[in-house]
C-alpha cells in the first residue's frame, strides 16, 4: 500500500510538471537570469535550493525545443543526465548536485549558448547562458596604401595605421590614446573580421593601444610608433609577436641586393 502511494505521488508530480510546461505556452512569465562564461571554463546554474525535499522532481531543459538534459527524482533516488542528445554537445560535460539540483556545465563551448530551464513541483527558473570564445590579440599594421594615396605633405607628417582581428563575434574593437577612447566598432555576429583605422603624427609621443573586448575579457596591443611608423618603401610592418630585428635585417639585405643588381 505504501509503495503504491509513492508511485501515485510520483505520477501526480510529473503530471503537475507537464501542466506547468503547458501553462508556459499560454503566457506565464518567468524571469530569465543572464549568465556569461569564457569558453573552456565551467559554469553553474543554481537551482536556489539549499536541500531538496523527498517529493521533489527536478527537470533541466535546454534550447527552443525544451530538450531534457537532466532529471532528478528524490523519491526514486535517481539522477539521470542525458548528455547524448543534440549531437552529443553535452557529452561528459553535465554535472548535477544531488543535494541542491543545481546544474554545472564543464569545459563550455560556444554551442552551449542558449536558454536553460529548471522545472520542479515548487520552483521554475530560466537562465540565458552566453559562452564567449577566447579573444585573439589585435594586430596593428602600417596602412601603406592609405599613406601613398594621401597628399605628399600630409603623408610626410602622418602615419596611417590599421588594427584588425579575424574570426570574432560579440566583441568591440577600440583605439585608445592613453585612457581616452578615440574610436570603436562593435559586432554581434559570429566569425567576422574587423578592422579600425588610426592616423597619428610621426613625432607623436602619446601612448596608443588597440583593445578587443567582450563583456568578460579583453586583449590589447600597444602601438610603438618608432617601430611601426617608418617609410613604407619596400617594407610592411606589423605588431604581433614579430621579431623586428629579423625584418630589419631582411629589408637591409633586400635593398643591398637591389643595389648590386643595378651595378
Amino acid at each position: 500500500m505504501i509503495a503504491c502511494s509513492k508511485k501515485m505521488v510520483h505520477i501526480v508530480l510529473l503530471f503537475c510538471l507537464g501542466l506547468w510546461q503547458v501553462n508556459d505556452v499560454f503566457g506565464d512569465t518567468v524571469t530569465v537570469k543572464s549568465v556569461s562564461v569564457l569558453e573552456g571554463d565551467s559554469v553553474t546554474l543554481h537551482s536556489g535550493f539549499t536541500e531538496m525535499m523527498d517529493e521533489d522532481v527536478i527537470l533541466w531543459r535546454f534550447g527552443s525545443e525544451n530538450t531534457l538534459i537532466a532529471e532528478i527524482n528524490v523519491m526514486a533516488n535517481s539522477m539521470t543526465v542525458y548528455d547524448d542528445v543534440l549531437d552529443e554537445r553535452f557529452r561528459d560535460r553535465l554535472k548535477v548536485d544531488h543535494q541542491t539540483g543545481s546544474l554545472t556545465i564543464t569545459n563550455t563551448r560556444t554551442e552551449h549558448t542558449g536558454l536553460y530551464q529548471l522545472q520542479s513541483n515548487s520552483v521554475r527558473k530560466s537562465f540565458s547562458l552566453v559562452v564567449y570564445a577566447s579573444l585573439p590579440t589585435p594586430n596593428i599594421t602600417r596602412n601603406c596604401s592609405s599613406s601613398s594615396s594621401s597628399s605628399s605633405s600630409s603623408s610626410q607628417q602622418n602615419c596611417s595605421l590599421l588594427c584588425s582581428v579575424v574570426n570574432v563575434g560579440h566583441v568591440t574593437l577600440s583605439w585608445y590614446k592613453g585612457n581616452s577612447l578615440l574610436s570603436s566598432i562593435s559586432v554581434s555576429d559570429l566569425s567576422i573580421s574587423l578592422s579600425l583605422p588610426l592616423e597619428v603624427e610621426y613625432q607623436d609621443k602619446n601612448s596608443y593601444s588597440c583593445v578587443l573586448n567582450n563583456p568578460i575579457s579583453n586583449q590589447s596591443t600597444h602601438l610603438d610608433i618608432t617601430q611601426l611608423c617608418h617609410t613604407c618603401a619596400g617594407a610592411f610592418a606589423i605588431i604581433y609577436g614579430v621579431d623586428y630585428n629579423y625584418w630589419f635585417q631582411k629589408l637591409v639585405v633586400k635593398n643591398n641586393n637591389n643595389n648590386n643588381n643595378k651595378k
